[in-house]
C-alpha cells in the first residue's frame, strides 16, 4: 500500500495546495464572516493562511500569534495591503475591547486558559461580532468512542486523497480539557453559543455578541 502524501511544514507550498485537520475547517469560519465586516481579528494566526483568505472579504484581518518565527513567515508570506501581523499574547496585547466585527481562532484555545481566554475574546467583539474558534479537545475514551472511530476512518480517505501539510507552528498536547469540559464552560460564558463536534478530531464553537446594554454580553460582568 503507497505510503498517504505528505508534504512538509515548510511555508514555500502554495495554500492551494495546504491541507490538513485545521485548514479542512477554515471554510467553516469564512462563511461566517459578517459582511461588510471592516476590522477582523485572527487569534494564533500561524503563517497567515486563514488572514489572507479572510482579506479578499473584509476591509482589514489583524493576525497575532506569540511565535516569533510564524510572524515572520506570515508577513513574508502575505502581499495583501489590508493584513497586519501582530507577535504578541492576546491575553496581554493591548486590542481594544469592541474593537472587531468578527473574532476567529483555530487550534489555539487550548494553549489557553479556556474560561479566561473565551471571556478575553468576547470582549474584543463589537456588538452583533461573530466569536469562530475551530478547537482539539481531549477525547473522553468512552463518550466521543463514536467519534474516534468516524475520525480515524475519514482521515485516512483524506490522507490518501490529499497532501498533508504539516504546520511549522509550536503544538501543545494534549489539551487541558474535554470537548465536553469546553462545551460547558462555553455555555456558561457565552449563552446561546453552538458548540459542535467534527468528524476530525476538531469541534467548532460559534457565537454573536449580543447588543451592549443585554444582561447575557459577558462583557457587562463585573
Amino acid at each position: 500500500m503507497a505510503s498517504p502524501a505528505r508534504t512538509p511544514g515548510s511555508s514555500d507550498v502554495p495554500d492551494a495546495r495546504r491541507w490538513n485537520r485545521n485548514i479542512h475547517y477554515h471554510r467553516l469560519l469564512v462563511e461566517q464572516l459578517p459582511p461588510a465586516a471592516s476590522q477582523v481579528l485572527d487569534v494564533g494566526c500561524g503563517d497567515g493562511m486563514l488572514v489572507r483568505q479572510l482579506s479578499k472579504l473584509s476591509q482589514h484581518v489583524t493576525g497575532i500569534d506569540n511565535d516569533a518565527q510564524s510572524i515572520v513567515r506570515a508577513k513574508a508570506l502575505t502581499t495583501d495591503t489590508n493584513a497586519t501581523f501582530v507577535l504578541g499574547d492576546v491575553m496581554m496585547h493591548p486590542l481594544a475591547n469592541g474593537s472587531f466585527d468578527a473574532v476567529f481562532s483555530v487550534a489555539t484555545l487550548h494553549h489557553l486558559d479556556t474560561g479566561v481566554a473565551l471571556h478575553r475574546l468576547a470582549c474584543l467583539l463589537k456588538p452583533g461580532g461573530v466569536l469562530g474558534i475551530i478547537g482539539i479537545g481531549r477525547p473522553d475514551m468512552v463518550r466521543d468512542l463514536p467519534w474516534q472511530v468516524a475520525g480515524v476512518l475519514a482521515s485516512t480517505v483524506y490522507r490518501f486523497t490529499k497532501p498533508m501539510w504539516e504546520h511549522p507552528s509550536p503544538i501543545v498536547w494534549p489539551p487541558a480539557h474535554t470537548n465536553r469540559d469546553v462545551e460547558r464552560i462555553a455555555a456558561a460564558l457565552l449563552p446561546g453559543c453552538r458548540f459542535r463536534q467534527h468528524i476530525l478530531w476538531r469541534y467548532s464553537l460559534l457565537w454573536i455578541k449580543p447588543d451592549a446594554r443585554d444582561s447575557v454580553d459577558p462583557c457587562n460582568v463585573r
